[in-house]
């Protein structure tokens, strides 16, 4: 188990300037006795997976996660999530609301804004919703891959309040194996109310 305390942010990662807001969510996210376990990649550019995502907790703890390292990462989430008083705060921090119904665009979309940034991190949680699916969307697979660019695993370990960074995974030409391979990283994790396999 890792101390209580965050991890150094490398040079490369993007991250906004130091702000009481970042002071205010470290202080609250370890007072909570919440922990960070792994090390921040130094690289400019990946897509973020956080599983498993299984309570709305995991959106609190999340940003505090992130506002406490001050990581510029932008996140993609329901439509439905962003109205007041939380939508607002959200999209300050780099929310980016969603239909589900219609979003076909995003790989698209995410490909060209890697692109058009020197730097950019994106997060998103593959099961797609806080209920248990046997199958995990493969939008980040086919982000990463066609932005060229590599995953981030991040997993929530509730029994240890723990949020935790694997080792980068490069996408191959082989979905099967690269989700097999996340999946089987994820599997020791437990959320709030259920772990993924």
């Amino acid at each position: 188990m890792s101390a209580p305390e965050f991890p150094p942010t490398p040079p490369q990662v993007p991250q906004f300037e130091p702000s009481f807001a970042a002071a205010l969510a470290r202080w609250i996210y370890l007072r909570c006795g919440w922990r960070v376990a792994g090390e921040l990649p130094n690289v400019p550019k990946l897509v973020a997976i956080a599983a498993p995502h299984s309570t709305n907790w995991d959106v609190v703890w999340g940003l505090l996660f992130k506002i406490g390292l001050r990581l510029q990462i932008r996140f993609i989430g329901k439509r439905e999530a962003f109205v007041w008083p939380l939508g607002p705060l959200l999209r300050h921090f780099g929310g980016i609301p969603i239909d589900r119904s219609a979003a076909h665009g995003v790989v698209d979309e995410m490909v060209r804004q890697f692109a058009a940034h020197d730097k950019l991190w994106f997060a998103l949680a593959p099961e797609g919703t806080r209920k248990k699916v046997h199958k995990w969307k493969s939008g980040f697979w086919h982000i990463a891959r066609e932005a060229g660019v590599p995953i981030l695993p991040a997993y929530f370990h509730y029994p240890e309040k723990t949020i935790g960074l694997g080792p980068l995974i490069y996408p191959s030409d082989d979905l099967a194996a690269d989700m097999a391979k996340i999946r089987a990283f994820y599997a020791p994790w437990h959320g709030k109310n259920r772990g993924t396999t």
